[in-house]
Order: C-alpha cells, then sequence, then structure tokens
C-alpha cells in the first residue's frame, strides 16, 4: 500500500542554470507504508468499543418529552396528595331543622347533593340520613 504526499521540495538558493526565480513549487511524493498497515488498522477499528448511541434531534425532543411528562405527573400527584393532607376536616353543630341534605349542598357545593350526603354519612360513621340538633358532624375534606 502506499500513500501519496503533497511536499514542498525547495532547491538550495545556489546558482541555477537558466532560472532565476527561487520560489519552490509544490510536488507529489510517493510515500511507502508497511504491507500491513491497512490490516492493522482495520483491526483496531473493529477491536475498539462501540460508540454509544448517538440520538438524532427528533429522539433528543422525544426523551425531553417523555421526562418532562413523568416529572409533571409526578408533581401532579404529589400536589394533590399534599392538598388532601393539609385539609383538615371541620365540625359542624347540626341546628333545628337542618337535614342531612341541606348540610351537604351548603358544606360541599363542589359535590352533587346525593354525594353529598354519602361523604357526610361515611365520614360520621351514619348508617341513615337523619340528624338532630346539636349533634356534631364531621365534614370531610375534599
Amino acid at each position: 500500500m502506499s500513500a501519496i504526499v503533497l511536499e514542498a521540495v525547495r532547491e538550495p538558493r545556489a546558482e541555477r542554470t537558466g532560472r532565476q526565480s527561487s520560489t519552490a513549487r509544490p510536488h507529489l511524493v510517493l510515500v511507502r507504508t508497511a504491507p500491513d498497515a491497512a490490516r492493522r488498522g482495520r483491526a483496531a477499528q473493529q477491536s475498539s468499543p462501540r460508540s454509544p448511541m448517538r440520538l438524532t434531534r427528533f429522539g433528543r425532543l422525544v426523551r425531553t418529552l417523555l421526562v418532562a411528562s413523568v416529572v409533571a405527573l409526578l408533581g401532579v400527584g404529589l400536589a394533590g396528595q399534599l392538598a388532601s393532607a393539609t385539609g383538615d376536616p371541620r365540625t359542624v353543630t347540626v341546628q333545628s331543622g337542618q337535614t342531612l341534605s341541606g348540610i351537604a349542598a351548603r358544606e360541599l357545593p363542589e359535590l352533587p347533593v346525593a354525594d353529598g350526603v354519602v361523604q357526610l354519612q361515611v365520614a360520621n360513621s351514619l348508617s341513615t340520613s337523619q340528624v338532630h340538633a346539636g349533634q356534631q358532624l364531621v365534614i370531610p375534606a375534599h
């Protein structure tokens, strides 16, 4: 195997016959290499550990979006857990003439009345929807 190298050949400044120019012109020179140099180069290339997989721009975008969505979902879940943990249940005293459905409508406006009644029954361990004046009811945090 051979290689071609561009080498500037400079002639000595000594007097030259027929030429007055002192500029040298580059010449191509053939450089011999060892007969097994190409084989060693290929062997070294094959034995080297493979480079890690390269991601394209689209691959990096997909990876970034996946990580961001996982972080967002974890943040929302954690925020929901913290919000429900900090909402202490409060108590309400039943006044004369109040019903469980009226208390549910007033204290749990974000729920339908039927669901609010069920929430109050579960929170207060009530088997019926009847309440009496002076009774303390726990309003669940929702």
